[in-house]
């Protein structure tokens, strides 16, 4: 296991020795300072586990440093140390965010155990909050919903992409489901347990998805009020995901495809590079060659980017997976209402398998979202917005097109066989030909009461 690093904030050179060897003795990676302002610099530089500071220093002290260090890591462990057995400095320590604080002359093997114990409260938190990371990751990557062929092609390439370091590109139209395409590349990897981050390219200003990106220092700009790590270091060991990569601006491209490079950013108003581990999945609703081609996007940064690109198909290419979606959506929106599920009646399926859903899933997502939240105990044609209900559809109960697919045949024919045996499910079963317990996990797939 790699060493926790403590940085020792000291103005005096023989208390800071003294320091140094104790901790280094103890098993740590040690930094020194001898004053705030060059503790801030290695701050940035490095993963600091804790920082242990003097109170009273020449220049900033140490509670200014403890301030200047809350506003740009919000993670990090800070002890004070000082020489008065004041109760107000302590206990001002403490309300401005300092673990704990050590009083002056101290005992070597309080100070030990005072780093010991937050170093592991430290990485306690840090295990949890990767846990409850991944849980909503992997619940994330669950929504990938779909029997299609050409779906199930694209999550097995998700599979073996997923444990490479390989950079990707998802192309796709907007509401496919690119993002949970990413997040699912990152479940399956080895960076599953660290940050997932993400930024659309094309909802900032050139100058704020720099500082989004690659950070800044307080007052590199107006408004820059407090330094900011940004995502390349955020997301250190884990994944970013770079929405609508063609949209970034062409100066900014450069500096991206540095960065790519060398594997270090420079953050705004900071002349040092500092290097970064993250994966970089990209996403797009527009072709990049297109765009390389019109002389919008830089070939060498295409190349970077596409060493393994993923085409999400629209859902009006797959709309066998229709049927299959809308029951999802409905029994997820029971769930989130705590009422019960909510069957969609033929006549409502068959305006949905006609529609062209321009939006692809997002938009389906939404209109069973509002046609559970308005119709009775079934979902029905009336439920649907007027301008699904308007167009031109199949004849009722009916999709000449879209013929009803396997899971229809099946879910119909289980709840006819319900009702024929009076929801005896043993009875029904029996006329099934299947065990009971086959019979509960056929109502549990197709969200059947």
């Amino acid at each position: 296991m790699p060493k926790h690093r403590v940085l020792i904030v000291e103005d005096e050179d023989l208390m800071r020795s003294i320091l140094r060897r104790l901790m280094t003795d103890a098993g740590y990676d040690v930094f020194t300072a001898d004053s705030s302002e060059s503790a801030l610099t290695i701050i940035r530089q490095n993963d600091i586990a804790i920082t242990i500071t003097d109170i009273k220093m020449a220049g900033m002290s140490g509670l200014d440093l403890l301030d200047r260090i809350n506003t740009f890591d919000q993670r990090s462990i800070v002890v004070i140390m000082t020489a008065y057995s004041s109760v107000d400095s302590a206990v001002a320590a403490l309300r401005r965010g300092a673990y704990d604080y050590i009083i002056k002359p101290f005992v070597n093997e309080d100070l030990l155990q005072t780093v010991h114990n937050a170093i592991r409260q430290r990485d306690l938190f840090r295990e949890n909050r990767a846990l409850r990371r991944e849980l909503y990751q992997r619940s994330a990557a669950i929504e990938i919903i779909g029997d299609d062929p050409e779906l199930k092609r694209l999550l097995g390439l998700v599979k073996k992409v997923g444990p490479t370091e390989a950079s990707v590109v998802v192309e796709g139209e907007s509401g496919t489901g690119k993002e949970l395409i990413a997040k699912s590349i990152h479940v399956n990897s080895g960076r599953a347990g660290k940050p997932f981050l993400a930024v659309n390219c094309g909802a900032l200003s050139e100058s704020l998805l720099e500082s989004e990106l690659f950070g800044h220092v307080k007052g590199s700009f107006t408004g820059a009020g407090a330094d900011k790590k940004g995502l390349f270091r955020s997301a250190e060991g884990g994944t970013i995901f770079l929405d609508e990569i063609g949209e970034m601006p062409f100066a900014l491209q450069v500096k991206l495809l540095r960065a790519l490079q060398e594997r270090e950013v420079t953050p705004v108003g900071l002349s040092i590079a500092i290097e970064f581990d993250a994966r970089i999945v990209a996403a797009t609703n527009r072709s990049l060659e297109d765009e390389v081609a019109e002389g919008r996007f830089r070939k060498d940064l295409f190349y970077r980017l596409n060493v393994v690109e993923i085409a999400v198909p629209p859902l009006r290419q797959r709309h066998g997976d229709i049927p299959l979606l809308a029951r999802h959506f409905a029994a997820k929106n029971a769930r989130a209402q705590n009422v019960g599920i909510k069957t969609i009646t033929e006549q409502a399926m068959s305006i949905l398998l006609s529609h062209e859903w321009p939006g692809n899933v997002r938009e389906l997502e939404n209109v069973v979202e509002r046609a559970f939240i308005l119709s009775g105990d079934e979902i029905d044609v009336d439920s649907l917005p007027q301008r699904l209900r308007s167009a031109p559809h199949a004849p009722e109960g009916q999709n000449r097109s879209h013929p009803p697919t396997l899971y229809d045949i099946e879910q119909k024919y289980i709840l006819e066989t319900l009702a024929s045996c009076g929801d005896d499910k043993a009875a029904a079963a029996r006329l099934l030909g299947i065990d009971l317990s086959t019979l509960y996990r056929k109502l549990k797939r197709y969200w059947l009461p």
